[in-house]
């Protein structure tokens, strides 16, 4: 049985990723694997190249061939240069890391707000339960000041009143 290494496509129509994977040569292209060993993402900026070193040197020593795609893999994760004794150079650009999105919106919430940086969006449920204790202590603040005119109002009722009856008597 002749063993390859090569690539088993995932994904959708424009937006391929692959699977570096371990097969019979005589199976499907997205056919049944024998193991998979590495991940490789090429849409991605830069492109995500995941190798399980160990595995790919394993299969490489018992024979299984690469293909010319998988051997490009292979060199840039400088896995074929320990395989083959190649002093070319290797290496995978990084991924950045990922952005949290909540902390730039706080952060730019705060900027445009001029005010001290609070969390407007909260991923965890504690903060929404604390929300609401402060939420009563600014309702009763509104009903103080709501009663004041009330009061005022009254006195300017009855004054009004008073015309009215003094013409009722007349």
């Amino acid at each position: 049985m002749a063993v390859k290494i090569r690539l088993k496509r995932l994904g959708k129509i424009r937006s391929p990723h692959y699977r570096i994977v371990v097969m019979d040569s005589r199976t499907k292209r997205d056919g049944r694997a024998i193991e998979e060993i590495g991940l490789y993402h090429p849409k991605n900026d830069p492109s995500v190249i995941k190798v399980n070193s160990e595995r790919a040197q394993y299969w490489l020593g018992v024979g299984a061939q690469p293909t010319e795609a998988v051997v490009a893999i292979l060199k840039r994760t400088g896995d074929w240069q320990k395989f083959s004794g190649d002093t070319s150079p290797s290496g995978v650009d990084p991924q950045p890391e990922p952005v949290d999105k909540v902390a730039r919106f706080n952060a730019a919430l705060a900027e445009v707000a001029d005010e001290p940086s609070t969390s407007a969006i909260s991923k965890s449920k504690k903060a929404k339960k604390d929300e609401p204790k402060a939420e009563p202590e600014a309702a009763e603040a509104a009903a103080e000041p709501e009663a004041a005119p009330e009061a005022d109002a009254a006195p300017e009722a009855d004054a009004a009143a008073e015309p009215e009856a003094k013409s009722e008597e007349s």
